[in-house]
């Protein structure tokens, strides 16, 4: 017979003393629990003592926690959290050095415990911290394990980052700006600055008057801090006034900011790693964000200053060609080439630049092409306003639509998402990356208009055509502009109809009754054939990400499904493996008969008390939770949406449940289609009826036989 749901089998040790295996009661207090166990080790005070976790973090547990325990699971008796924090706190004011260093390495990797973290804090722990770092007389291992436990402190939230006071602050950038400093100080330090940016907007100021950008980027060539020093540029980017960041962008392009991550980062002998991956996007988002302002700008048609800017692309156009002395003559001469240019308005071209987006972006992009790559300006405007087949490319209207599209694509104005490693190397490969990317793409627009011989009327389905190729091309993740023209040119419009049909899978022939019905017939075939797939990769097992305060301290913990599809076995890594994890390192586990279903994104309970904000919208679209008995739940955010397909189907077939994910719609179209043509090989060329032949007629005798001999 199964032991009651509330009861949990653990294993309880002390240091010199043989393990108490117990029957651990959920329904009774912790506290007359823990009493119990100190009575059978003949221990007295029994409130100074507390249950931890033997292995993984060593957390404390609490009422609230202790549900989070399961069957098998290795408990420590040991000192309370309020005991412990006092302890720790006297020892680190004592005069014995090396009393005060063994202090506070463990006060160092007691502080991730919220609990430990409470009392801590409540005992004025972090005002103490505070005073040991502003004092300046801690050095080395000793200043770094105070560091860590302060970051680790304040990182819970329990207490307002308002409250650091101004010595602290220079003494934490002091660290930043002197030049040898050992490299966990450095990494501790950027840290803390990058916490007090984003988490407090009067920090912002004070940081911003003690560190500088030049100061900042001198470490990027360090890899083993320049995750770090990227964090805290991209935070200060982030929080700037609206006012500022234009100025401190100019900053950093005197400092060669962009070259420096292009030749020690993006170039550099190692690897990019996620968090590494996910700044470099923040800064990307961050640089085309200050683009937000023109494109939000109508242009002014009585504002001589930009009419004149429509005046010039004219003047290099036309090679300034000598203007008509009569003021009739030179307003006819002027809407002609107006026309010529391609805009719509020809009378009053200004008026082309009121709608936003683009507005005004625009019209810079158009004077960037103009005067850094005039010949190929001209070439454009003089090869279409030459035309008289009707087969012009309007280069004003393009260039307007263009731009509007580009910024959709690259998201323009949207803040950053969190989670997402979406960065782009090819940007970082050009001071004026957003206006050469531009030049490339009206280039490639102006050759596929020629390509399917556009006229006006076509306008809209050209966008679309373009859109497709630079999508397509961005995904394929070029290192620079050079290699985007290159893959731009194998993406010409005969590629995309290419492409286009092989994605249709030639959908149009299989609309017939015969060829619905064989697709019908084998539809459970090749689902039977996904889910078996699901559950395989299920059995291979996954890492996934815990969600925590700063993404840089990343902790793992894997999860797989025994061969027998019976158990789900999970547990913590202190690392993301390299390959498949052994059952026996994992030592947690969930019967599949005690799930009762698994829920996605908001309904999520890890995702509940999340907001619904820009930056966690990824987050939420990765989240999953396995919901088991009793009222239970195994919380997941996958790394990516194809692993976030690959499991919610895998559950939901081990559920008897419909898969339903987009990954699931398309390897059942993709393997049907296959299947089918493969099927159908014998009827090439041959019409399929709609509907079945005719019975043919009786035969008028049955008398005919027909003689083997």
């Amino acid at each position: 017979m199964p032991p009651p749901a509330d009861i949990v089998k653990v294993a309880i040790e002390w240091p010199g003393a043989n393990a108490q295996l117990i029957e651990m009661d959920q329904k009774r207090p912790l506290s007359s629990i823990i009493r119990e166990v100190c009575d059978g080790w003949s221990l007295s005070g029994s409130e100074q003592f507390a249950l931890r976790y033997a292995d993984g973090p060593q957390l404390y547990i609490t009422e609230q926690s202790r549900g989070d325990i399961k069957n098998g699971t290795i408990l420590r008796l040991a000192i309370s959290p309020g005991r412990a924090a006092r302890q720790l706190l006297e020892r680190i004011q004592s005069h014995g050095i090396d009393a005060r260093l063994e202090a506070l390495k463990e006060l160092a990797k007691l502080s991730a415990d919220p609990t430990f973290a409470t009392e801590f804090i409540n005992m004025e722990g972090i005002g103490t911290l505070a005073r040991l770092v502003e004092s300046g007389t801690h050095f080395g291992e000793m200043l770094a394990f105070t560091l860590t436990a302060f970051l680790e402190l304040m990182d819970h939230g329990i207490v307002s980052w308002d409250l650091i006071s101004l010595s602290f602050i220079k003494q934490i950038a002091g660290y930043v700006n002197q030049p040898m400093v050992d490299v966990s100080i450095l990494q501790r330090s950027l840290a803390i600055l990058e916490s007090m940016v984003l988490n407090s907007h009067s920090l912002y100021h004070r940081v911003a008057q003690e560190i500088t950008v030049g100061q900042l980027i001198g470490h990027l060539s360090n890899q083993e801090i320049q995750t770090y020093a990227i964090a805290l540029i991209n935070a200060l980017f982030l929080k700037a006034p609206e006012d500022r960041r234009q100025e401190m962008a100019s900053t950093l392009a005197q400092k060669h900011l962009r070259s420096i991550i292009l030749n020690h980062v993006i170039r550099g002998n190692r690897p990019i790693k996620a968090e590494m991956a996910h700044q470099l996007y923040v800064l990307q988002v961050l640089t085309f964000n200050l683009l937000e302002e023109r494109m939000m700008t109508k242009m002014d048609p009585n504002d001589q200053a930009q009419r004149d800017i429509i005046f010039e692309l004219r003047r290099i156009a036309f090679d300034g060609e000598n203007d008509p002395t009569g003021t009739e003559k030179r307003k006819a001469m002027y809407t002609k080439d107006y026309k010529m240019l391609g805009f719509t308005n020809h009378v009053n071209p200004a008026m082309d630049f009121t709608q936003t987006p683009p507005g005004m972006l625009a019209l810079d992009n158009m004077l960037y092409l103009a005067k850094v790559h005039q010949d190929t300006y001209i070439r454009i405007v003089l090869e279409n306003s030459s035309r008289e087949d009707k087969h012009e490319c309007p280069f004003g209207r393009c260039a307007i639509e263009l731009t509007r599209m580009l910024c959709e694509i690259l998201q323009v104005g949207e803040l950053p998402n969190e989670g997402c490693n979406d960065y782009h190397p090819m940007f970082f490969t050009h001071d004026r990356a957003w206006e050469e990317f531009f030049c490339v793409c009206i280039q490639l627009l102006n050759k596929t208009w020629k390509e399917m011989r556009a006229t006006a009327e076509d306008f809209n389905k050209v966008m679309q055509v373009v859109r497709e190729q630079i999508t397509r091309a961005l995904a394929m993740k070029p290192s620079s502009i050079d290699q985007l023209k290159n893959k731009l040119r194998g993406l010409n419009y005969s590629e995309i109809l290419r492409l286009r049909q092989s994605e249709r899978m030639s959908q149009d022939d299989f609309q017939s009754p015969p060829i619905i019905e064989l697709r019908e017939r084998i539809q459970p075939e090749i689902l039977e054939l996904i889910k078996q797939q699901r559950l395989n990769r299920l059995c291979e097992g996954s890492c996934f990400r815990k969600l925590g305060n700063r993404r840089r301290q990343e902790k793992f913990w894997f999860c797989r499904l025994s061969l027998n599809h019976k158990v789900l076995h999970y547990g913590d890594l202190d690392e993301s493996p390299q390959g498949e994890v052994p059952f026996e390192l994992l030592s947690d586990k969930i019967p599949v008969s005690d799930i009762k279903s698994v829920v996605t994104g908001k309904d999520c309970p890890h995702m509940k008390e999340k907001s619904a904000l820009k930056q966690n919208k990824e987050v939420l679209e990765l989240a999953f939770s396995v919901l088991y008995d009793p009222d239970e739940t195994l919380n997941f955010v996958a790394p990516n949406k194809y692993e976030y397909c690959i499991w919610t189907d895998g559950l939901c077939a081990l559920l008897g449940r419909e898969m339903g994910s987009d990954l699931t719609r398309s390897d059942l179209d993709t393997l049907i289609s296959m299947e089918m043509k493969l099927r159908l090989l014998d009827l090439e060329n041959i019409t399929i009826p709609e509907a079945p032949p005719p019975v043919p007629k009786e035969p008028s005798s049955y008398n005919f036989t027909y003689n083997y001999s």
